[in-house]
């Protein structure tokens, strides 16, 4: 599989919401070439490190592919006329969430990163919108978008490929994880989700929800 990076995005933490806390929710593309290291791509920030960034989320991809459905569903938001509604870092079209699995890796530019979970909506993505609904509604349709971590560190442009390199665990979709462990899927699956709590390739803060989600 080789995919074309439509845009390349970055975003600055600023104050954001009611209370002014900081976020880098709102990402715009960038040209030329970045650096891609451990903790993402360079200039771009996150604003609360507890729940975003750090190794296991360092680059956010959101396809594209969701946006004509967005359109309708929230009758022609301006923030969907261009990439980074959902603060992505990357953006493709013909990649979506039952067709990444946990644990593949790609080549990105010359840098190697590996999927790594499912992105969590949070509040922030309602009050970006202006609609509170809109983490719920990705909750329900599983339009989630997903997170990398860097094997490799390199160098990445828009226009550059993502290129497939390994797939060690295809039964492990990002639409099946977020299901079992955001959807609710997993209150039917209970040997699913303890497959998820020792599945090393999944980021921590997941395999930990996993582990509470087991009966005890």
């Amino acid at each position: 599989m080789s995919i074309a990076i439509d845009a390349l995005l970055t975003g600055k933490a600023r104050a954001f919401g009611d209370r002014g806390e900081p976020s880098a929710i709102g990402k715009t593309p960038v040209a030329g070439s970045r650096h891609v290291g451990f903790l993402g791509i360079a200039g771009d920030e996150q604003g609360d490190l507890t729940v975003h960034g750090g190794p296991d989320k360092a680059i956010h991809h959101y396809p594209r592919d969701h946006y004509p459905w967005w359109i309708e569903r929230l009758g022609g938001h301006p923030l969907l006329a261009a990439p980074g509604a959902f603060g992505e870092n990357l953006s493709t079209r013909d990649m979506v969430e039952d067709a990444v699995c946990i644990g593949d890796r790609y080549r990105l530019g010359t840098a190697l990163i590996e999927v790594s979970q499912g992105r969590q909506p949070c509040w922030k993505l309602g009050h970006r919108f202006g609609i509170a609904s809109v983490p719920a509604t990705v909750v329900k349709t599983g339009r989630s978008g997903w997170y990398y971590r860097v094997i490799e560190e390199g160098a990445v442009a828009a226009g550059d490929t993502l290129d497939l390199i390994a797939r060690p665990l295809p039964d492990w979709t990002i639409a099946r994880v977020f299901a079992l462990l955001i959807g609710g899927a997993g209150k039917r699956e209970p040997a699913a989700i303890r497959d998820l709590a020792a599945l090393d390739a999944l980021a921590g803060n997941w395999r930990r929800r996993a582990e509470k989600l087991i009966a005890p």
